[in-house]
């Protein structure tokens, strides 16, 4: 490539025009403003705010419905069904007013983020999210069906009933933020692009808990990804590019240099960073650009649409074939050496 050739690191995400690949996932980092200032700074071309949830917005609602008819036959008990309020960083309101702030004080795209799994009242914050300045909504749909009278159809269906809803509030585009677990995954992504998602989110991470042997109850346990877990997004990624409308973006595992632009050659169009940065401070995604740019140079990469689904399953004229030869390579390729011990 020419010293003169500018690399074009720029992409198209939601329909957005973003200046690289490298958005700051939904995560406590957008809790302040300073922080998402250093995000900025450190060259992410967008961020996507900590979620807004549905049971705060739903727990805020039946507060304010049980003070106004006090003494009538509404019961506060149905309260102790919802977490805490100290569980949420800012109440629904305040957080539209922070927002708000971020989009005055910084250039780059602000996304919000909605997390429910049923309609209801609380798809209303999606309109006011807009109205707050977001310039697109990312929707995440956390449901784990434990009904078992409940078919895979069902489940479905719900996905798609709470994403066309919040759809039909706004203007601005929505991503739905989507968990790996349908039985066909494939045939799930089409069903949202056909309904009009503006992009994907491969995948949400079902946070599992634990158990306390010492006080024998239920914890909660959250780890951090590992590399390890791109592995998955990865795969569908390659499956689901050019035979989508949407956009589709990368989230969980994405940690490195490295790890950006394998997502990029089998077609995503952005990648969604959380784990690395909660690691390593805003100022590591200047380090993943550098690097990222360093080897794109050294391969006379031009621009990042230029690798873009270059390595993806689009091309092949025989998807499962594709699969299986892959699956049977991977395990073929390890062999057993046992160690010898002394």
């Amino acid at each position: 490539m020419s010293e003169r050739t500018a690399l074009d690191l720029t992409t198209k995400y939601l329909g957005l025009t973003l200046k690289n690949p490298l958005i700051a996932s939904a995560s406590p980092l957008s809790h302040k403003l300073e922080t998402i200032q250093k995000l900025e700074e450190a060259g992410a071309s967008a961020v996507v705010f900590f979620s807004l949830f549905e049971e705060q917005i739903v727990r805020e609602s039946m507060e304010l419905h049980h003070h106004a008819t006090f003494g009538t036959e509404s019961y506060a008990e149905a309260l102790s069904f919802f977490p805490e309020p100290s569980n949420y960083v800012l109440t629904p309101d305040e957080y539209l007013v922070h927002l708000a702030e971020a989009k005055r004080n910084v250039k780059i795209p602000i996304i919000g983020s909605l997390n429910g799994f049923t309609k209801g009242g609380w798809i209303k914050y999606a309109k006011r999210i807009q109205e707050a300045g977001a310039d697109a909504l990312e929707l995440n749909i956390y449901y784990l069906p434990t009904d078992a009278s409940k078919t895979a159809a069902d489940v479905e269906q719900q996905y798609l009933d709470v994403f066309q809803t919040v759809k039909g509030s706004v203007t601005i585009p929505v991503a739905v933020k989507l968990s790996p677990y349908f039985s066909s995954m494939a045939n799930m992504a089409k069903k949202f692009d056909d309904a009009g998602a503006d992009g994907l989110v491969l995948f949400n991470r079902f946070y599992q808990p634990d158990i306390d042997l010492e006080n024998l109850e239920v914890v909660a346990n959250v780890l951090l990804s590992t590399p390890q877990a791109m592995r998955l997004p990865l795969r569908w990624i390659a499956i689901l590019h050019g035979h989508l409308k949407c956009s589709l973006a990368a989230t969980s595992g994405v940690h490195d240099a490295q790890d950006v632009l394998k997502m990029l050659m089998v077609g995503a169009n952005a990648t969604m960073l959380c784990s690395s940065l909660l690691k390593n401070g805003p100022q590591y995604v200047q380090q993943i650009l550098s690097e990222m740019t360093q080897w794109m140079q050294e391969r006379e990469y031009e621009s990042v649409s230029q690798m873009q689904g270059s390595m993806s399953q689009k091309s092949c004229p025989n998807p499962q074939a594709f699969e299986r030869a892959n699956y049977i390579k991977v395990l073929e390729s390890y062999t057993y050496n046992p160690v010898k011990r002394s």
